[in-house]
């Protein structure tokens, strides 16, 4: 698209990013299924590959679907640039894999999915890095867990299990005064209902594979750059700041500015850990943007309708989503995410584990399945599947006790998803 007219979110969903086929025509993104691309002669080539022109050299680094992609989220987040990769948590390495080093450290939210938590405290050691858990609702706690050699401040904008909702804006004032980068996992929300980057975020990472695709077919992940963090300001990013001895020594931040962070993700990142999007996931992936608000707005719709009910119900527990007015982060719904508190949510079942097993099998609407944020309803007792690697303390701490069911509302008839918990709760209950 051009310069010009500022567009709104439904008009860019379609169109940001993407031009008909100069070849044929074609109005739909092409599937470039190629592996590498003819080089004008032997002077492009070098251009190329000394990064001093922009263009495609192999499917490793660079394809055109899946740059259509790349420009067509960035533009919705409102960032200058964006790296996809395999899956999201592949994002989350390549978001960490410029700010980090042995010895450094990341202080992350307590409130993450399992699988980034068993990431962040197991498997980034073997890189010598660490993580610090914190409780990002309690600001003091933050502030202190950051020193010397944190590089990264990481949470998730509407968390996972629970649909609690970061107060994105305090959490970067925050990383702001400690010259560090925020990063925001915008999974769950989307940037149809929370924008990070305006909230004062510096990176914002995204499992593709759930709302943005919508149809639960591919797996991705996206890593979109604001281009507002002064990434020379300091000595702590040296892989952006100082001479690269792969490119002649050049720095990054000082050759490409805001677009510095991007560039190196493709130059570095992807070229050296291979963690590539392929173009056919890409395809899909932009067809399930086309419908990204008209999605968004049907599963917030019956968000609130369903937890409504569960609240309500005297077999349930508690229900932790933030768009019911009796939860604590409710209040935090207008100013971080204005059209909805999404789809995700968590309910406690009276009867413990035993009976959130049984309303799981007794479920035939939602699919009990390790996804979420499918067009389908999904229905996941974390405990004991995706945060069943964790310490009882930190499946509390995530929102994931024993006691209770995640809930990824999909866009069916509300009252049929009601009927199907209904007869799901009767049948725990005995």
């Amino acid at each position: 698209m051009t310069d010009g007219p500022s567009y709104g979110f439904d008009t860019l969903q379609i169109h940001a990013g993407a031009r008909p086929d100069p070849a044929t025509g074609a109005r739909q993104t092409p599937i470039y299924q190629t592996t590498a691309y003819v080089f004008r002669d032997a002077e492009h080539a070098a251009a190329l590959f000394n990064l001093q022109e922009v263009g495609f050299i192999y499917s490793r680094l660079t394809n055109p679907t899946v740059a259509v992609l790349q420009e067509r989220i960035a533009t919705l987040e409102g960032g200058v640039g964006a790296v996809c990769c395999s899956s999201g948590h592949a994002a989350q390495i390549m978001a960490l894999f410029p700010l980090m080093g042995p010895g450094r450290n990341v202080v992350a939210s307590t409130r993450l999915y399992g699988g980034t938590v068993t990431q962040f405290s197991q498997t980034i050691k073997r890189f010598g890095w660490s993580a610090k858990f914190v409780d990002f609702d309690d600001l003091d706690a933050v502030r202190s867990a950051i020193d010397e050699d944190t590089r990264a401040v990481f949470c998730e904008a509407i968390a996972n299990p629970g649909g609690y909702i970061t107060d994105v804006p305090a959490i970067a004032a925050i990383a702001d005064d400690a010259g560090l980068p925020l990063i925001v996992d915008n999974t769950s929300a989307t940037p149809y209902l929370c924008r990070p980057i305006e909230l004062g975020a510096t990176l914002v990472v995204h499992s593709t594979t759930k709302y943005l695709t919508g149809n639960g077919t591919v797996t991705g992940g996206c890593v979109v750059d604001s281009g507002k963090f002064n990434w020379s300001a300091s000595d702590k990013f040296p892989s952006l700041s100082a001479p690269e001895p792969a490119y002649h020594g050049l720095k990054f931040h000082e050759t490409f500015g805001p677009l510095a962070y991007t560039f190196h993700g493709i130059a570095i990142g992807l070229r050296d850990l291979g963690m590539t999007m392929n173009p056919q996931a890409a395809h899909y992936t932009l067809m399930g943007i086309e419908t990204l608000s008209l999605r968004m707005e049907r599963h917030v719709e019956n968000a609130v309708k369903i937890a409504t009910w569960l609240e309500n119900d005297p077999r349930v527990e508690y229900v932790t989503y933030a768009g019911l007015p009796s939860s604590p982060y409710h209040g935090r719904v207008e100013s971080i995410c204005p059209r909805g508190a999404g789809a995700l949510f968590t309910f406690a079942v009276k009867g413990g584990y035993e009976a959130c097993v049984k309303l799981v099998d007794s479920l035939e609407i939602f699919s009990h399945v390790a996804n979420l944020g499918d067009t389908r309803s999904l229905v996941i007792h974390s405990a004991s599947t995706t945060h069943r690697q964790l310490t009882p303390e930190q499946q509390e701490a995530a929102g994931a006790a024993p006691n209770v069911v995640r809930l990824s509302i999909g866009i069916e008839d509300a009252d049929d998803l009601i009927a199907d918990l209904d007869r799901a709760l009767s049948a725990a209950a005995r």
